[in-house]
């Protein structure tokens, strides 16, 4: 009888497991995207590519579900490499758990494998913008766009300092605007694996942006941000790049030759190969900032916010400063008459939607196998999947615990 019992049992878990997987399978279907298969929910629909990078392609689509448009992006190859993996953990688990207006929000996570053992994609579905930065830097903005727009990088890069996240790759890709001049912030930046000092120069990606602390390999705090900023800023003035090093070393040439070589003070702030490399360049004396950024870049002064040339220069020339220790915060930035009026306690401070404390070292210091990572992974795409059943919001994830661990 019990043989017959646990036979009946198993039989009864067997047919209700392959229930369950056609019914999963049932709610999905393929399409190909370019060079790449999408096996989504079918809720999306009408999936359109709108933009690749190294993380992965992002086609926009119609969710039934939320009668909206939305980005849905396929992570490229997530395990791959341990960079790869660690690096699609870290952008999963930040994206679950900030929520503000200026940062891109997370409205779906989902995976078309039934089990961790065939477990190999991941699906973000995201809020969909109308066009990135690097559009935008091609038109001619008035200064009300121009000062609104960086309003909004700043209200979101103070968000994810409060969070304890320092981004360290912002750049005008990375960045989405919506018709009406709103912005969000798309990603999280470097993971500290990728981040390499001034004699290792592959040009793995974009690093236009990046901060001479992060090009010369030294120590950086929370206004890395705000030297990207600077650049992105000058970059829509100019509309093209500030800084277009080949490489770093090239990239550093650049800054150089524009800024001036920095002081005696700050070079004593690098480690010896580094600080021998740049005290053997030329030195240059740079430009005046009315040099580089004369009023006939600007649009003609404001009357209806008194915003002029003068102050916006005024802000380009304390954002690229050199030596971080010398540039302007985060914080003094939004303070700035060219910035200020438009701000908002509600939107700076974000007082109805505090920041999860996570900090940046405990995502990044984690070492793994690509094994491991998968795991966990795939554990946070579970979450996910009972938080949205359950009803909990974003912002408040059950995860937080399992990171500071």
């Amino acid at each position: 009888i019990k043989e017959s019992l646990f036979g009946c049992l198993v039989l009864a878990f067997l047919q209700g497991f392959t229930m369950n997987r056609n019914k999963r399978e049932k709610e999905y279907y393929s399409i190909d995207v370019g060079d790449s298969t999408f096996t989504v929910l079918k809720r999306y629909q009408n999936l359109r590519p709108i933009g690749s990078g190294a993380q992965g392609i992002v086609c926009s689509a119609y969710d039934h579900n939320l009668e909206r448009n939305v980005a849905i992006k396929k992570l490229s190859r997530p395990f791959q490499n341990q960079t790869h993996a660690k690096r699609a953990y870290r952008e999963l688990v930040l994206m679950k758990c900030v929520n503000h207006k200026n940062i891109i929000g997370l409205l779906n996570v989902f995976t078309p494998q039934k089990t961790l053992e065939e477990f190999q994609d991941v699906y973000l579905v995201m809020e969909l913008m109308d066009a990135n930065l690097c559009q935008v830097i091609q038109m001619e903005l008035d200064h009300e766009r121009l000062s609104y727009l960086l309003y909004q990088m700043l209200c979101g890069i103070k968000h994810l300092h409060a969070a304890g996240i320092i981004h360290r790759d912002l750049k005008p890709s990375n960045i989405v605007v919506k018709s009406d001049c709103t912005l969000k912030i798309l990603d999280f930046g470097l993971a500290r694996t990728a981040a390499t000092g001034l004699l290792m120069t592959p040009y793995v990606v974009t690093r236009y942006y990046r901060a001479p602390e992060v090009i010369l390999g030294m120590g950086y705090q929370a206004n890395v941000d705000i030297w990207a900023v600077g650049c992105i800023m000058a970059e829509m003035v100019r509309h093209k790049i500030l800084f277009p090093g080949r490489d770093y070393i090239d990239q550093w040439n650049k800054v150089i030759e524009q800024l001036g070589t920095p002081s005696q003070d700050f070079l004593m702030k690098l480690n010896q190969s580094v600080r021998t490399y740049v005290e053997n360049r030329p030195r240059y004396a740079g430009y005046s900032f009315e040099k580089l950024f004369p009023d006939v870049l600007f649009p003609a002064d404001s009357d209806h916010n008194k915003l002029k040339a003068s102050q916006a220069r005024d802000l380009l020339s304390k954002m690229l400063v050199i030596d971080a220790s010398k540039r302007i915060s985060v914080d003094e930035a939004l303070q700035h008459p060219y910035i200020n009026v438009w701000y908002d306690p509600t939107e700076v401070e974000a007082v109805s939607n505090p920041p999860p404390m996570i900090t940046d070292k405990q995502l990044d210091e984690r070492e793994h196998t690509v094994e491991e990572w998968k795991e966990l992974i795939y554990k946070e795409v579970l979450d996910w999947e009972e938080r949205t059943k359950n009803g909990v919001i974003r912002g408040q994830p059950a995860s937080i615990a399992q990171v500071q661990q």
